[in-house]
């Protein structure tokens, strides 16, 4: 009755626990979850406690505005009129939706030391008005735009750039950027995003704009890095960084990072550099262009100190040289805690002069390599074909469950394929249809149990790939990606075509094998392409029900290529995925229509989609539905096969209804084959370029805590 409701309503509030009533610790660190925007601006008005904990120096001396996708002009104005004297860290990567006229506000946090603005739009002028103010800086993270003049920078700017020690810098265009004003620097990180031609058509140059012939300091130098994106203007322009290098190494230079996609040439003056660094510094971390460590004998003369992260991705590198040369025949190495072997196809054999890559791996290499980097944390092993031995307990996939402490982890499809079952088991129905477009056959399929119960009873258990994951309880991220996958959207070319077929061991990797990754409690990102055997999807129930934590998702060509043989299942996943934020699909012929978008709808937390499809549908008021359904999402791409009419009108009905209420909104919806498709995504945000957008691994391929 309602009177003993009411009673029990009130005994329930006398007995019950007021926030307001922990100590000022426990509120401190709860508190240390919400946005400081509305920290600041909305929960220090509601009571005199929270007044006072809200400008706790714990929660204002760093500031995150990087994904906070709701803030905008006025709420950052009033951020910095409230706390900016308390500010010293300030993190605004990313915020490509706030105006320039933004950075004016950053003027008031007159005690900053870190600040990161990459991905803002700033002016030289803005820049040298800003950075004239901020004289205790010295960490400093900005791009460089087309239009960007040394010259307009005060000498006030300069002597606070003097003594900049930690420089991230991005490039739009050849320039030295502010690299010679900062005399006093020790870790240079470059981005080279420089395109070869014009908006116009017209070539690019690499050589530096007038007035720039100043030279960079790297006497101080202790970390240098370059990522290049693909392109001749990018190498020609990173030559001129380093030329300075190989005149005079930093004596005191430990890591040394260059990653170039493709084919960079060593020429004479790289030469020089890399025998002064041989001669003269011990190295922690290295990473270098294949062309540079190819056929030569650099790493058997380079020394290292306590090293923790490798990157020799694409390397022709053997397994002998890996073991002989870097790891020093099994030196103990439990300081290295990142290695990326990525597309390194013979690393995992002692010769590579006659193996072929199909060839299978010496599982005592890899032993050595896990006895001796005892405690590594990320590990790549993608793009190369990984075969076990029928040698019991010497599988990959054993040998790697001895690394209790990763924390991610890439592997080719074809290495978790189990040898025995995989030899016994003759070749089904479904791995004999070809993996093209072209007409569609009918086949029998198997069935496969719905229920979980039912389906972890079968036989995954025994599995080499089922033991890996139940050993690796705390891995975060796990990407299984095809050694011949390529993805049909590259970087500044025209759509792919055409795919290579799986390798032949990877034909009974599917359902069970997707089901067992359910067992990594703690999962947060992951990535699975090329998986042929993929039948009904139902693993992927499984990791939906099982990994809770789950918050980055990425499905490319699973199943066979000419249906999507999974979107049940899928559907079913993404109702209990309310952690989800990124959602990144690649599939031929997908439907994106009403009912897939109504399962998307369960992901509340969902702020980033993609979708791209040869020969892909949509349906515009779904999209729409959907859009309005999920308020969070702020990132829309869509790369289909509809016309361009229809694309062009379901983003201008996006943008229209909502960009006024998600300033942070970014909308691309464009045929993937269209001859413009390059055009329209130089337009992208980088960072959701760079993060979900474009296909990649991204396993180890940074190094640890590169950049706050």
């Amino acid at each position: 009755c309602p009177q003993e409701i009411v009673s029990g309503e009130s005994e329930e509030e006398s007995n019950g626990v007021n926030l307001m009533e922990f100590s000022d610790e426990i509120l401190l660190h709860i508190l240390s979850y919400v946005p400081c925007t509305d920290l600041v601006l909305n929960v220090r008005r509601t009571c005199r406690k929270l007044a006072t904990l809200c400008l706790d120096k714990s929660l204002t001396h760093t500031v995150l505005l990087q994904k906070d996708y709701k803030v905008n002009k006025d709420k950052v104005k009033q951020l910095m009129r409230d706390i900016g004297k308390e500010i010293y860290q300030l993190n605004m990567a990313g915020c490509y939706w706030l105006p320039s006229s933004t950075i004016d506000h950053v003027t008031r946090c007159k005690n900053l030391v870190k600040l990161n603005l990459s991905g803002c739009h700033i002016t030289s002028l803005r820049l040298s008005k800003m950075l004239s103010t901020l004289q205790h800086l010295r960490s400093l993270a900005i791009d460089v735009n087309p239009g960007f003049d040394a010259s307009q920078l005060s000498s006030e700017c300069k002597a606070t750039l003097s003594r900049v020690s930690e420089l991230k810098q991005t490039l739009y265009t050849p320039s030295y950027g502010v690299v010679p004003c900062c005399t006093s620097l020790e870790k240079l990180l470059l981005y080279f995003e420089i395109l070869d031609r014009s908006r116009e058509g017209f070539m690019l140059s690499g050589q530096l704009m007038v007035g720039e012939s100043n030279v960079p300091h790297y006497q101080n130098l202790r970390v240098f890095y370059a990522r290049l994106a693909p392109g001749y203007v990018n190498q020609e322009v990173v030559r001129l960084y380093l030329a300075v290098l190989s005149d005079r190494t930093p004596e005191n230079l430990h890591a040394f990072l260059i990653s170039a996609p493709g084919s960079f040439a060593e020429t004479g003056a790289t030469k020089n550099l890399l025998d002064s660094m041989a001669r003269n510094v011990r190295l922690d971390a290295l990473q270098l262009p294949k062309a540079w460590i190819n056929g030569s004998g650099l790493l058997q003369h380079l020394k290292f100190n306590n090293p923790f992260y490798f990157s020799f991705s694409r390397c022709t590198l053997s397994g002998g040289h890996l073991i002989q040369r870097v790891i020093n025949g099994g030196k103990d190495l439990k300081s290295l805690t990142s290695l990326n072997l990525s597309g390194c196809v013979h690393c995992l054999a002692p010769e590579s002069l006659f193996r072929k890559a199909e060839d299978d791996i010496d599982s005592s290499i890899l032993e050595s390599l896990v006895v001796a980097c005892c405690n590594l944390r990320h590990l790549n092993l993608s793009a190369a074909h990984h075969h076990s031995s029928e040698s019991i307990g010497n599988h990959l996939c054993q040998l790697l469950s001895r690394l209790k402490h990763l924390l991610s982890l890439a592997l080719p499809v074809c290495s978790i394929t189990d040898v025995a079952a995989n030899v016994e088991k003759p070749p089904t129905a479904s791995n004999l249809v070809p993996q093209t477009f072209g007409r569609k056959v009918r086949i029998g399929i198997q069935t496969y149990p719905r229920n979980l119960a039912d389906q972890a009873n079968q036989k995954i258990e025994s599995s080499v790939f089922w033991a890996l994951m139940g050993s690796l309880r705390f891995l975060e991220t796990l990407e299984i990606i095809g050694s011949s996958f390529s993805s049909a959207m590259p970087r500044n070319e025209p759509a792919i075509r055409n795919s290579l077929p799986p390798c032949v061991r990877a034909q009974s990797v599917g359902d069970s094998e997707v089901a067992a990754i359910g067992q990594l409690t703690y999962l947060q990102s992951l990535t699975l392409a090329q998986l042929p055997n993929i039948l009904t999807g139902s693993g992927l129930i499984n990791i939906g029900l099982q990994c809770q934590h789950l918050r980055t998702l990425s499905l490319a060509n699973l199943g066979m290529m000419g249906k999507v043989v999974y979107m049940s299942a899928l559907m079913d996943m993404l109702k209990h995925c309310k952690c989800l934020r990124d959602l990144r699909l690649e599939q031929p012929y997908f439907c994106a229509g009403a009912q897939f978008f109504q399962a998307l709808s369960h992901c509340s937390s969902l702020q980033r989609l993609c979708i791209v499809s040869r020969s892909g549908t949509l349906q515009s008021d779904a999209v729409m539905s959907f859009m309005a359904n999920c308020l969070e999402v702020i990132m829309c791409h869509m790369f289909m096969g509809e016309s361009l009419t229809v694309c062009k009108n379901l983003q201008q009905s996006i943008v229209r209804s909502f960009q006024a209420d998600r300033p942070a909104l970014n909308v691309v919806i464009f045929p993937l084959l269209h001859e413009d498709l390059t055009e329209v995504i130089r337009d992208v945000p980088m960072r959701h370029l760079d993060e979900i957008t474009l296909f990649k691994s991204r396993v180890a391929e940074e190094p640890p805590n590169l950049w706050w």
